[in-house]
């Protein structure tokens, strides 16, 4: 159950943490780290101040020590204890209140364990268990540590106070060699408020780093998080763009693949109405014409042969204006290199030329040229609206427009309604707007049909202007 607890535990702060910014999980965690590199470095770096202070301070009074100390070396080594004069002489200067208010105890050592010279009488001339300070001072080391009021000489006396202990090596003058060690007692509290300043000073110069470089990497995160959110910010919208771009082509490619079937089937429709119009018009003609030849072969009167000769060149003269008619829608006028103004006007003048009709025409200049795909979808346009302004509202109050709007091709023709004539402009000219819907649509524009503001009819298509033969 515990390793369960912990796990869903960790798991509720991963998910946590992800719902923060970057700059706050760096607050949480980067203050944390910190913090606790700095404790653990403080207090070691504390202890090693202690540490050398005390050995600083130890090797101060050694030396202090060893400079009234060392005179006695030759009757230390002469005998287990310091000669009565020599002791009295050294508690005359031990009695001084500077000196035992700093120092109040002091011990001389043999190497066995035994006590030469103690300020405290009842020591003098006994053995003890040799303290670790003693050891290291007979190997010629001075030390310096807190008292152990544990050990025996210390409990014989009754010791309750610590004090800072050195010990010092007494040499010979002549030879160097350790004939004894003096254990001095400290009082601690002048070294205590030493080394307090000490490690408080070191706490503060290592809090005012600390924080400093903390706010210094901090200023660094939060400005690079600035710059990642603004990043992904920007990413976002490029993202959203592209999708929007990915979506919009996607609907383009679909009307496209639409507009391309249905083009087939209205040039399969307008190839059958074609085949139709050729074979009920002309063809008819034309067959009936074959007949009268035969007629005219078989005519035995030079007035019956002239009769059925004329009825044959009727014949024929209809059939080929009937082939005309139809020709007529088929073929485009020459509108390459020409301007759009110039494409539409075209268109508009074969109308009016056809029917004998007004057609009102604003068209403006525009700043780019346009593919022939554009320009000759524009002239269908104008084309199929007018023929169907004609056939169904009389043509009356025929318009054509056209606009450059925002890098796009706009074109209108409308009309006011009226009278239907039941009959069309120019046969087999008409496409239908099912088929202008399909070619306009093919080329990525969009066809729309409405009701015009004087109560006629309003077909406008919007169609991208690319320059070039990007459509080609």
């Amino acid at each position: 159950m515990s390793g369960l607890a912990e796990r869903l535990g960790t798991r509720r702060w991963s998910a946590t943490l992800r719902t923060w910014s970057l700059t706050r999980q760096f607050a949480v965690t980067g203050s944390a780290i910190m913090l606790f590199a700095m404790i653990v470095e403080g207090v070691f770096t504390a202890e090693l101040i202690s540490k050398n202070t005390i050995e600083r301070n130890g090797a101060t009074t050694a030396l202090f020590m060893n400079s009234f100390l060392s005179p006695l070396a030759h009757h230390i080594a002469a005998g287990d204890v310091l000669p009565a004069e020599k002791q009295a002489e050294l508690d005359q200067l031990l009695d001084k209140d500077d000196f035992e208010g700093r120092f109040p105890h002091l011990e001389i050592w043999k190497g066995d364990g035994l006590v030469a010279y103690s300020r405290s009488p009842e020591l003098i001339g006994r053995r003890f268990e040799p303290p670790p300070g003693l050891v290291e001072a007979l190997n010629g080391e001075v030390s310096a540590r807190y008292t152990d009021l544990a050990a025996g000489e210390h409990v014989a006396r009754g010791f309750t106070v610590r004090y800072l202990e050195i010990y010092a090596p007494i040499r010979e003058q002549h030879t160097g060699r350790i004939v004894g060690v003096a254990e001095i007692h400290e009082i601690t509290e002048p070294l205590e408020q030493r080394l307090w300043h000490l490690r408080l000073n070191s706490w503060l110069a290592r809090i005012s780093i600390t924080a400093l470089i903390m706010a210094g990497l901090f200023w660094i995160v939060y400005r690079g998080n600035g710059i990642i959110m603004a990043q992904k910010r920007q990413l976002g919208e490029r993202v959203a763009e592209v999708e929007r771009a990915s979506r919009h082509n996607r609907i383009l490619r679909n009307r496209i693949q639409h507009a391309s079937s249905r083009a087939s089937e209205l040039n399969e429709r307008f190839l059958r109405g074609l085949g139709a119009d050729l074979h009920d018009g002309p063809a008819q003609l034309i067959g009936l014409a074959a007949l009268k030849v035969e007629h005219v072969r078989l005519a035995g009167f030079a007035q019956t042969r002239e009769m059925e000769l004329q009825a044959l060149d009727s014949l024929l003269a209809d059939a080929l204006h009937e082939i005309r008619d139809i020709s007529k829608g088929l073929v485009l006028p020459e509108i390459e290199g020409l301007p759009l103004p110039e494409v539409v006007r075209r268109a508009t003048r074969v109308h009016e030329k056809r029917t004998g009709t007004t057609v009102s025409l604003t068209c403006e200049d525009f700043p780019q040229s346009l593919s022939n795909a554009v320009k000759m979808c524009a002239y269908r346009f104008v084309q199929e609206g007018l023929n169907n302004a004609f056939r169904h509202a009389g043509g009356n109050d025929q318009a054509v427009s056209c606009k450059f709007e925002n890098g796009a091709l706009r074109l209108a023709v409308e009309d006011s309604g009226g009278v239907d004539r039941g009959r069309p402009a120019d046969r087999g000219s008409g496409l239908g707007l099912a088929g202008l819907r399909e070619r306009v649509e093919s080329l990525g524009g969009t066809f729309r049909m409405s009701k015009a503001s004087t109560g006629g009819t309003k077909i406008e298509m919007l169609l991208a202007a690319a320059g070039g033969d990007q459509y080609e």
